[in-house]
């Protein structure tokens, strides 16, 4: 008998648990959702819209801030920012800087569209040489000669790479959340090279000031 009476308890407060679990988990996605929702109200989106393949693959700043080039920008990666009054600069070796001042609003939605032009002030190099690039992650900024120009995906794989001048010069890598790599190649012309590497994690604070600051003039053509 007392052991009827147990199994019936246990029974009833299985019973319960399996009526009281629906409801812990609609609760659970209530929170979820009321905090996405009072999230979405504050911060807005900025979506980029590139006219051509070179807009898509060239780099994002925003405020000064290395983000990603902005075909990738959608997603887990979609650009959130508060509201208020920021600056979007995109950036690719052989155009002028597109820069535009952006003005966000809480749970607003805006979309950028990207159109670049050629600079003037490209020239390109009689003796070059070939450069490849095998970075992980591949989003990452590429800096020749302190400037930019372009993201590593750009430049590797079987059909990618880097055309420059033949000679001496300094490559930097930067991502942030991730350290700094730099390293000096030497290139004869014709000559062929890779760059090998895979990024290590670190704080954005050793980062180099090249991914931070504001793009005020056009990429050139590295010399």
């Amino acid at each position: 008998m007392l052991n009827k009476r147990n199994e019936l308890l246990r029974n009833g407060k299985l019973l319960g648990l399996v009526r009281l679990v629906p409801l812990v988990a609609v609760l659970i996605l209530f929170f979820f959702a009321a905090n996405s929702y009072a999230d979405n109200q504050v911060m807005g989106e900025v979506q980029f819209e590139g006219a051509t393949k070179v807009e898509r693959d060239s780099g994002v700043w925003i405020d000064g801030q290395y983000v990603g080039y902005l075909k990738e920008l959608k997603g887990d990666k979609k650009v959130m920012l508060l509201p208020g009054e920021h600056q979007i600069s995109v950036r690719q070796a052989g155009l002028d800087d597109f820069v535009r001042q952006i003005v966000v609003e809480p749970g607003q939605k805006q979309t950028v569209r990207v159109a670049m032009q050629k600079s003037a002030g490209w020239i390109t190099p009689s003796a070059r040489s070939t450069l490849k690039l095998t970075v992980q992650p591949n989003r990452a900024a590429v800096f020749l000669d302190g400037r930019y120009v372009g993201h590593v995906g750009e430049f590797g794989g079987k059909f990618h790479s880097l055309e420059i001048a033949s000679g001496k010069h300094r490559v930097k890598i930067e991502l942030p959340g991730y350290r700094t790599f730099e390293t000096e190649i030497n290139l004869l012309a014709g000559q062929k090279s890779e760059v090998k590497t895979e990024l290590v994690k670190g704080s954005i604070e050793q980062n180099d000031a090249m991914i931070k600051q504001i793009a005020q003039q056009g990429a050139s053509n590295p010399r």
